[in-house]
């Protein structure tokens, strides 16, 4: 009997249960570029870059941070609470109202996340746009929370990371978000007179006013492949223009390789890359302290250590994973004098030609 209750009854009830078992909505993931279906747990456990294409999908922000750090042990940087409306905005719902549906669904309070921990052993603060959390716009709180993370990076006397992934300035905030542009900037120089090392890895996709304000102040620039990196959007540019944009456009390697980033560089060799490099800024910047820094235009370079850029792309490249740049066709190549010349031609052709012109004109 034990038999039959325990083993049969439950089988028989199970089959002639009309009930549906909860699958979990994130089970399987498909990738953008092929279309290929990858089990979410075999993606997680590869840092979300699809075994097969090697697309890098999104992070958030906790899982960013447990890659980063040693052993994923790191402590929250406690950030200074800020008026949450300050512009009692609404458009189709309240301000207050989505910022609570963000914060249910990502369980942070804003969209940066900062954390300081040991990365090889060397103290390191890191702060991370998670994209998740209103796209990860720049806010009152984003900006206090990134301040907050450098400040502490000069009290640690730390390197600071950034991992950016944002839509740009938060329009719910309006000329308030616009400001957190030159806190932020202000806090970055913080840094660099402390001679402290400020590594920007940018990420899928970094957009808008974070792009025109501390994304791009690094001392070192880090873009994982396939990442979305401009100001305005390649659809806004070619609506605006009419012109047909070149394959790859604003994306990293296509950056790269006209100097707007340093290194592209694959996830699983990422914190790889971000030792190395933390460790050679900080000896460089020890060696500034001894010695007379380098000066360029009275002020300390390379955060006032002298290390050759050439010395950092080259202890990069010894992880393997650095995309090498492409050559720059010539005719994409940006050369001033012809620049003025072809604008000077256009002037004169569209100028009146005064020898014809009427004598009472």
């Amino acid at each position: 009997m034990n038999w039959i209750n325990n083993v049969v009854r439950p089988k028989i009830s199970g089959l002639l249960s009309t009930a549906k078992r909860e699958v979990p909505d994130n089970l399987w993931v498909k990738c953008p570029e092929t279309g290929e279906m990858v089990f979410y747990k075999d993606l997680e456990a590869n840092q979300f870059v699809v075994p097969g294409s090697n697309y890098h999908m999104r992070m958030d922000s906790p899982q960013r941070l447990h890659h980063l750090f040693d052993g994923g042990d790191y402590r929250v940087v406690s950030v200074p609470s800020v008026q949450q409306d300050p512009l009692k905005f609404r458009d189709g719902r309240k301000y207050t109202d989505r910022l609570k549906d963000a914060k249910a669904t990502t369980k942070l309070e804003d969209a940066v996340l900062v954390g300081e921990g040991l990365l090889d052993g060397q103290s390191v603060v890191a702060a991370v746009q998670d994209f998740r959390f209103m796209a990860g716009s720049l806010g009152m709180a984003a900006g206090e929370a990134l301040i907050t993370g450098m400040l502490r990076a000069v009290e640690l006397k730390s390197p600071f990371i950034l991992f950016a992934a944002s839509g740009g300035a938060r329009m719910q905030e309006g000329i308030l978000s616009l400001m957190q542009m030159p806190r932020t900037t202000i806090a970055v120089q913080r840094l660099k007179d402390a001679r402290l090392p400020y590594i920007v890895v940018l990420t899928d996709p970094t957009t808008g006013g974070v792009t025109a304000s501390y994304a791009m102040l690094g001392d070192i620039h880090i873009a994982e492949p396939g990442a979305l990196i401009c100001f305005a959007g390649p659809r806004v540019i070619q609506q605006t223009i009419r012109e047909q944009l070149p394959d790859g456009f604003q994306r990293a390697e296509y950056l790269l390789s006209h100097g707007m980033v340093d290194m592209v560089v694959h996830r699983h060799q990422l914190r790889e890359t971000l030792s190395r490099v933390c460790r050679l800024l900080m000896s460089g910047a020890q060696v500034a302290k001894a010695k007379d820094a380098h000066k360029m235009n009275g002020k300390p370079y390379m955060n006032g250590a002298t290390v050759d850029s050439k010395v950092v792309e080259t202890a990069a490249r010894e992880t393997g994973a650095v995309v090498e740049p492409e050559v720059v066709p010539n005719s994409q190549r940006f050369e001033p004098g012809k620049a003025d010349k072809r604008r000077d031609d256009a002037a004169s052709a569209s100028a009146p030609n005064v020898k014809d012109a009427p004598h009472g004109a």
